[in-house]
């Protein structure tokens, strides 16, 4: 799904990937659910490209619903698979603590794994090899992207800012829509490592110059980083 110029979704407001399409290549930010490969060869197909252009994954940290193809396409492609070093034992291994579920509907929660099980979420692969990343890294691929560290849904959550494209992506730094209770609008992503944490990290967000920002989960946010960062610290 084209956003804008160069900027692309791959999957929906349940569960969301990035393809920044640029005249020098491809980057890709997060990998969603496994089955999202189809989706991820069906926009490359829409756009001209082949899978070669691709010269970069990036991940906005390490959980199972944001690398999905991640592994797929690095031994297919050999392309560099960034996460930053906080998160990368939790991308090869998937160990990571357990958190309160928090408030759910049922409703939004039976369509959350229904999608998971189409999308063979059950079938995610751990990323065997990845390049760390830390807050303040400018990456040599198209675009050139920029590390925000965005410590609290996990130690090593970023947010990846492309002014070439006039975006931030943020994973689950934040969400706009709330995939256990369905609830739609910015509000603190759930399944978050340290709460607190996370909502003082919007202060990193805040002020970054962009016009999209673009979650993991809920509909792409056309507006400015601190705007939906007030809208989150108000919900």
């Amino acid at each position: 799904m084209k956003l804008a110029p160069h900027l692309h979704r791959l999957g929906n407001d349940i569960v969301a990937s990035y393809l920044i399409d640029l005249p020098d290549g491809i980057t890709l930010v997060d990998a969603g659910l496994p089955g999202h490969w189809k989706d991820l060869q069906r926009e490359l197909e829409v756009i001209g490209r082949p899978l070669s252009d691709v010269r970069g994954l990036v991940l906005t940290h390490g959980d199972s619903d944001h690398i999905g193809f991640a592994e797929r396409l690095r031994q297919k492609t050999g392309v560099p698979v960034f996460i930053h070093r906080a998160d990368a034992h939790r991308v090869r291994t998937g160990e990571k603590p357990k958190t309160p579920m928090g408030p759910a509907h049922l409703g939004p929660l039976v369509k959350f794994f229904a999608y998971g099980l189409r999308k063979n979420a059950v079938r995610t692969r751990h990323v065997q090899e990845v390049v760390e990343v830390a807050d303040g890294d400018v990456l040599g691929l198209p675009g050139s992207p920029v590390v925000i560290g965005m410590p609290g849904h996990s130690p090593g959550s970023i947010a990846v800012h492309i002014p070439a494209v006039d975006a931030v992506f943020v994973g689950d730094a934040l969400t706009t829509r709330h995939v256990l209770t369905g609830r739609e609008g910015a509000q603190p992503a759930p399944f978050t490592d340290e709460p607190a944490e996370a909502l003082a990290s919007l202060d990193r967000l805040a002020v970054v110059s962009a016009s999209w920002v673009l979650p993991g989960h809920g509909a792409p946010w056309h507006g400015t980083p601190a705007d939906i960062a007030a809208a989150v610290r108000a919900a």
